[in-house]
This record gives structure tokens, C-alpha cells and sequence, in this order.
């Protein structure tokens, strides 16, 4: 990046009315989760492709994730799964994290690996085997205190694939027996983060199965409870950033698990399908945090931001730089939008010029800007160029093949 560059580029963002200082902080202060599993082999239901150098346990899990760290400053947190992620001591886990500049995220528990848990985990017939379902529940609020987490993300793949297959709401009624035990153990400073899924493992009926099911779940445990919206888990042609601005405005949004979806849950890396949609979600954000109202301005202050995708034939580091990279551009090019040109175009009833001023944003090149930013942190203006030029790819080989997975 040239001065000449950045320079043309604040003249024009000056000319708009925009205050680049305000924007480089806020560029400063995002910060991206990214998940432990992200780092292993993993995949579709059909065929994991194995790759060289993978991590064989959650200490590597986080040697590598301190290289994302390192290279773009915006992943200081990681996310760990229960039980691919268990180890006799946490202490000693979240020590090796604070190591490394790095700490220990939301807390994801598995419900959905075991055998007994083919027809249902929390919404199971056999009472045996709920109870099974809410102790792993509650073992990972327990692992939660030990690691500092705040956060603990539920995903359940509770479902029928036929009609009569289950009672629907004996499951609800199930469901919500578990959380409620569950959102009792939390301390005051954890959240829920509940998740949902229009389909899949189940295709007739899922039971957390939008954000209006989870929405109301967390409702009914308590304002520790909130909704995390999957980018990849909604029905072809839904607005998300719709969603994304109701549940603020209830301020019952949680946070998020990034990835792009061009059919289903496709778990693809998130910007590479369809950017706009992430633009449009930070824009919803963004306009909210200028709320008079303080339970507002919280709500939007504690969203979090996590990556949850399937590298399946990327190299693990590379495509989760390349994750991050992506949603700091959109980000970026949201805080381009210039509030007081889109307000008054609203008031005014002028349709055209409000979506301008919204658009108009997304069509800058931000590269200068970000590259000032990361200049400014000491971080390398290329991250992904100067991880590759690294030699930490070659370093991680002898690990071989077969190390830890899904």
C-alpha cells in the first residue's frame, strides 16, 4: 500500500462525511472466533480428505489457531467442542491459550455422535437417555467455569425424517425440560447461545427449527439466553439481516457462526458466495449501535463473532485467514455507510436514494483502509501472503495424517 493510496481514499470517505478515525477503531476492535474443529480434518457425511500437519489434539488446535492470531489480530478467542476437544485438565488448556495470546471461547457441547442419540438426544423418548443428553449438558457448563468461557453455543440435530415418526410438542416440552436445568447452572456472567435449522440430519421436522423457535426458547429460559444466528442455517431466499434486526431490537441476539451456504448448510468459507448478505447483516448492526436506547447499544456491544465452517479440501490456517479476512472487508465497507444520508433519504420517502446510500458503501475498496489498520496494529498488510512465506506449513508436516477430526 502506497500513502497515496490511503490518502485518496480519506479524502473521499472525508468528502462523504465519513470520520475514518472512528472507523479504524472499530476495524481495531473486531474480534472473530474461530473454532477448534475448524483446524481438523473435517467434512461432508460422504468423505473426510484427510490433510498433512493437521493438529492430533486441542493443544495444536490452538498452536495453529495462534498463527490466525498472529497474522491478522482479530482472532484472540477459540472456540472449543465437547468432547472432541476433552482433556483431564482445563487449567492446563487454558493455560497453553494464555501461552499463546489467545483464550478459550464458547463451549459447543456434541449431541449428536453417540449411538443412542440416532432418534433424539434432549427430545429422546427414553427418559434414560434425555437424562444422558442434559448431564453432557451440564458437564459443559462445568467445563465452562473451569476455561472462563462465557459463552456456551447449543446446536441440536433433535429431529423426525416421517410423519408419527414423534410426538412434536412432547419433544418441545423436552427440550425446554433440559435447557431450563441447564440456563440453572449457569453462572450470572454465562449465556445460552440456542442455534437452529430448517433441516438436517432430520427432514421432516426439526425441533429447534428457525430463529423464532430459539427465539422463544429463550424467552421462556431468561435474558441469559439469547439467539445465535447460523448463516447457513435458513430456507433458500430468507432475509437473515431481517432476522439479525429483530432479535436486536428484543435484544435477544447472541451471536453468530459465519460461513456461506449456496444451497443448504453448505459450511463454505463466509464472503465467497454471497458478500452482499454479510455487508447487509453489519449494516443492520451498525445502525443499531447508534440506538438512544442503552439495552439496545448492549445488545449489539455483546454480539459474538464465530466462524463455523468445514474446511474439507482447503488447507485448515489458510482458509481461516481467509474467513477472517473476508468478514473484516464487509465489515469495513458496513462502516462506510453514511447513517445521517440513509435516515434522511427515509424520511423523505426517496426509495432510490436510501438503497444509493446504502449500496454505495459496499462498492469501495477498502484495501487501503485495511492495510492502514493493520499497519497501525504491526500486523502485516497481506496476512495471508505473509503466513504463507512463514515456513509454519512446513513446520506443522511431521505431524503426518490422522490427527484429530470431527
Amino acid at each position: 500500500m502506497t500513502d497515496r493510496a490511503y490518502q485518496l481514499f480519506e479524502e473521499q470517505q472525508q468528502a462523504r462525511g465519513i470520520d475514518l478515525g472512528a472507523v479504524r477503531q472499530q476495524l481495531k476492535s473486531l474480534q472473530i472466533e474461530t473454532p477448534s474443529w475448524g483446524y481438523g480434518d473435517s467434512g461432508t457425511r460422504f468423505k473426510v480428505f484427510p490433510k498433512n500437519g493437521v493438529p492430533r489434539n486441542p493443544f495444536e488446535k490452538f498452536d495453529d489457531a495462534a498463527q490466525v492470531h498472529k497474522y491478522t489480530g482479530a482472532c484472540k478467542s477459540v472456540a472449543i467442542h465437547i468432547p472432541w476437544d476433552k482433556v483431564d485438565d482445563y487449567d492446563k488448556l487454558r493455560s497453553h491459550a494464555e501461552s499463546l495470546n489467545l483464550s478459550i471461547g464458547a463451549v459447543n457441547p456434541n449431541l449428536f455422535q453417540d449411538e443412542e442419540y440416532m432418534l433424539g438426544s434432549v427430545c429422546h423418548t427414553d427418559a434414560a437417555i434425555r437424562r444422558k443428553a442434559t448431564e453432557h449438558l451440564l458437564e459443559c457448563v462445568d467445563i465452562a467455569k473451569a476455561t472462563g468461557s462465557r459463552d456456551i453455543s447449543l446446536w441440536f440435530a433433535d429431529g423426525t425424517n416421517y410423519p408419527g415418526q414423534g410426538n412434536i410438542r412432547k419433544r418441545k416440552a423436552w427440550m425446554h425440560e433440559a435447557l431450563a436445568e441447564m440456563y440453572a447452572a449457569l453462572t450470572p456472567q454465562m449465556r445460552m447461545l440456542i442455534e437452529y435449522k430448517t433441516f438436517e440430519p432430520a427432514f421432516y421436522h426439526t425441533d429447534l427449527a428457525d430463529w423464532g423457535m430459539s427465539f422463544n426458547m429463550a424467552n421462556k429460559l431468561g435474558p441469559q439466553a439469547q439467539v445465535l444466528v447460523d448463516t447457513g442455517h435458513h430456507a433458500q431466499g430468507i432475509n437473515v439481516e431481517h432476522i439479525v434486526a429483530y432479535l436486536i431490537d428484543e435484544q435477544k441476539l447472541g451471536g453468530f457462526h459465519f460461513n456461506s451456504r449456496k444451497y443448504a448448510d453448505d459450511d463454505l468459507i463466509v464472503g465467497t458466495i454471497n458478500p452482499y448478505e454479510l455487508f447487509l447483516i453489519f449494516y443492520q448492526i451498525l445502525e443499531a449501535s447508534q440506538d438512544d436506547q442503552g439495552a439496545i447499544r448492549d445488545t449489539v456491544s455483546n454480539i459474538a463473532y464465530m466462524i463455523d465452517q468445514s474446511h474439507n479440501i482447503e488447507r485448515k490456517i489458510p482458509a481461516m485467514i481467509r474467513s477472517v479476512l473476508n468478514v473484516q472487508t464487509q465489515y469495513a465497507k458496513a462502516l462506510l455507510i453514511n447513517h445521517d444520508e440513509v435516515r434522511a433519504a427515509q424520511e423523505a420517502g426517496d426509495v432510490l436514494a436510501a438503497e444509493d446510500a446504502v449500496r454505495k458503501a459496499s462498492e469501495f475498496d477498502v484495501t487501503p483502509l485495511l492495510q492502514a489498520v493493520r499497519e497501525e496494529q504491526g500486523l502485516p498488510a497481506d496476512p495471508m501472503k505473509a503466513y504463507l512465506e512463514s515456513g509454519y506449513e512446513e513446520s506443522i508436516a511431521p505431524r503426518g495424517k490422522g490427527g484429530a477430526s470431527w
